[in-house]
């Protein structure tokens, strides 16, 4: 059966061109085309919140005044209790966008999910155990390491996917611009999101195998002595000299004088978020270390992430925290 819609805005009615009449001031919405029943919405919604002007600027108030209050007392918490913090935002990583892709019904990111839960579940369980075996920190760094390049990539691909259809390139593969829109925009998604959740996992597995194995301690002084030869990441042999060219991998010394694989340290400064010497604590030169400029990137898109954790992770409580406020109140 074919729906009959009545709109009036400011007064008059209006059918924007939308068809012939079967009686005075109605439509037939069956024989609209998508982009008119959009306009028909469209002129719906301005007809149903005139004259609200007043509750519309309360509204904003509160918005402003509650982003401003959290954005406070979740850089207090950050500083003052940064454990519970990271552990809390990792969780609401983890969940906030499960709930609605689940809503939605996106399958897709569903499964994907379910795949990066399971491998790093995995991942984070060898990293946890104690006594900590000798192949389990190349293992966890070579996974978030491949993990934050695959997100890397993917971000880059879908930000140019998205580029590109503004440019209107996608015409020359005859490819309509929202389809090449949302394509770009769902690949920059899941390289930025699993990017962010990549290095929260790494940061704690960090910290756990490098207390278990005892080079390093997040509050005090290093339980073991570290030897000239020995990695403070991964606790193995150095065998490769600094100044020698490695089959596999260079040997890295930092300015502290500390020589580790190059591998761990550079897994342990861009995927572990450790910008110091996992003995000394000494700060790391990431510009000195990274002095290639096409690796430079890798670093300006990590602490893109860190940006972006926020809007992720807290942004839909506090929007969900507003909605509640204008219910109490009555706004609508």
């Amino acid at each position: 059966m074919a729906g009959v819609f009545e709109v009036e805005v400011d007064g008059v009615e209006h059918d924007h061109g939308l068809g012939q009449h079967n009686e005075p001031n109605q439509f037939d919405a069956s024989k609209l085309s998508p982009e008119e029943k959009w306009r028909v919405e469209h002129a719906r919604m301005h007809a149903k919140h005139k004259g609200h002007e007043a509750m519309h600027a309360e509204m904003v108030l509160i918005l402003i005044v509650t982003l401003v209050v959290a954005q406070l007392v979740l850089v207090q918490w950050k500083q003052r209790h940064p454990k519970s913090y990271n552990l809390v935002t990792l969780f609401q990583m983890w969940v906030v966008p499960l709930y609605f892709t689940t809503k939605l019904h996106w399958w897709r990111f569903l499964i994907t999910w379910f795949i990066f839960s399971v491998v790093t579940a995995y991942i984070s369980f060898r990293a946890t155990r104690k006594p900590l075996a000798c192949t389990t920190p190349r293992l966890v760094y070579k996974w978030f390491l491949l993990l934050y390049k695959i997100s890397y990539a993917t971000g880059i691909f879908g930000y140019s996917v998205v580029m590109f259809t503004l440019f209107g390139i996608n015409l020359i593969f005859r490819i309509k611009p929202e389809d090449a829109m949302d394509f770009g925009v769902s690949l920059l998604f899941y390289g930025l999101y699993y990017g962010v959740l990549g290095r929260d996992f790494a940061e704690m597995c960090a910290d756990f195998m490098a207390s278990t194995v005892g080079y390093y301690s997040a509050s005090g002084m290093p339980t073991k002595h570290l030897s000239d030869n020995i990695c403070a990441v991964c606790g193995q042999p150095i065998l490769v000299n600094v100044s020698e060219e490695g089959i596999i991998e260079n040997t890295y010394r930092l300015s502290c004088n500390h020589v580790f694989h190059e591998f761990c340290i550079r897994g342990w400064c861009i995927v572990g978020k450790k910008q110091m010497c996992p003995y000394c604590k000494e700060k790391v030169d990431l510009k000195r270390m990274f002095s290639n400029p096409w690796e430079r990137p890798h670093v300006m898109y990590g602490q893109l992430l860190d940006w972006l954790r926020y809007l992720v992770a807290w942004q839909p409580v506090i929007i969900g925290f507003v909605q509640g406020i204008n219910y109490i109140l009555g706004l609508e």
